[in-house]
């Protein structure tokens, strides 16, 4: 059974030194990952932050960023959060 998949983001995040990744990987998602972060207070205030969360903790990898958090998930450009949003929908078979 496939759990993790490769995927490349349509523009990339730039990084505070001005490197380009495009590269990464993503897991499917646990119930756990759509569960938890709605206790999070970013996401009582702003239930859409959920996002933002959830794809922090199902991306394994992107470029060679040593760590995927939410903080990085923020700084995506839009067509690439539209991006992992569809992919994540996809992989999950949460879309025909």
């Amino acid at each position: 059974m496939q759990t993790e998949f490769a995927f490349e983001l349509p523009t990339g995040y730039l990084d505070a030194t001005g490197q380009v990744h495009r590269q990464g990987v993503m897991r499917l998602a646990r119930t756990i990952d759509e569960v938890e972060p709605m206790s999070d207070p970013r996401v009582q205030a702003n239930p859409a932050y959920a996002t933002v969360i959830i794809l922090a903790r199902v991306i394994l990898a992107l470029g060679a960023l040593p760590d995927i958090s939410p903080m990085v998930i923020e700084g995506l450009f839009a067509g690439d959060l539209n991006y992992l949003q569809n992919f994540y929908r996809k992989i999950n078979g949460l879309v025909e």
